[in-house]
């Protein structure tokens, strides 16, 4: 990749599951990339692993529920390498509840978090995006909050379902200033995730998906990679479905 078209790019929870992948496949694309998340020790792992001499992958802990360290994260990265030019809204929280037994703290947690993080970087990420006049914003949403499921949590869920509108509102509002804001919407993925929280049933699971087997999480990086080349600004308010065929529109 030449020079001017290397971009600076920010994954958040980018140690861990789909994050983990995404994260390498930008690094692998030519781009910076900024390694964030809670887990100082496995951010400095990955981006050490990418980049021994930290010239082209940046650790830095990042708390996603607060728009005060998106703020001090953009800054950061400011000052050390310029204006993020990608960012890849990645990091949720997963914690599976029965409906009419979720409590008050869990929800508030579960909520806060997924759908802060989106806004917030969005917002925070997004504006400094516009002032270079150029962006591209990849949020991580889910089947849970297209078809309802629960199966991760119907705060999970309620969260995944506000993703999906507030890429909407995004999209809309940077639409004319070279910034584009997409969705990826994964189903059930050969992941940590999805082993560790169906693990009893696994094999009900994949049955009753259509192909019959788990994504691979390497074609949700390779989808990420598409949505954030210069070429793609057609494509903004978008929400890509890969799903295995459980939600059809």
């Amino acid at each position: 990749m030449t020079e001017n078209t290397q971009k600076i790019a920010v994954v958040t929870g980018a140690a861990g599951g789909l994050g983990s992948f995404i994260t390498r496949r930008l690094h692998a694309d030519g781009h910076k990339v900024v390694v964030t998340g809670l887990s100082l020790d496995k951010l400095e792992q990955l981006a050490s692993e990418l980049s021994p001499d930290g010239s082209t992958a940046m650790p830095l802990q990042l708390d996603v529920s607060h728009k005060d360290n998106f703020s001090n994260a953009l800054d950061r990265v400011t000052d050390v390498w310029g204006t993020p030019s990608i960012l890849v809204n990645n990091a949720a929280v997963t914690k599976a509840a029965n409906l009419l037994e979720l409590n008050t703290e869990d929800f508030d947690e579960v909520l806060t978090t997924n759908v802060n993080s989106i806004f917030f970087g969005c917002q925070v990420f997004g504006a400094a995006m516009v002032d270079q006049g150029y962006g591209r914003i990849v949020n991580q949403a889910s089947l849970a909050g297209q078809n309802g499921g629960t199966a991760t949590g119907a705060h999970y869920a309620a969260s995944k379902g506000a993703i999906l509108t507030t890429t909407k509102i995004f999209a809309r509002e940077f639409a004319g200033s070279g910034v584009t804001v997409n969705a990826i919407s994964p189903g059930p993925h050969d992941v940590d995730i999805v082993h560790n929280t169906v693990a009893d049933r696994l094999d009900q699971v994949v049955q009753s998906i259509p192909v019959k087997q788990l994504g691979n999480p390497k074609f949700i990086a390779s989808t990420v990679s598409l949505l954030t080349q210069p070429e793609a600004s057609f494509v903004t308010g978008a929400c890509w479905d890969i799903n295995g065929g459980l939600y059809l529109r």
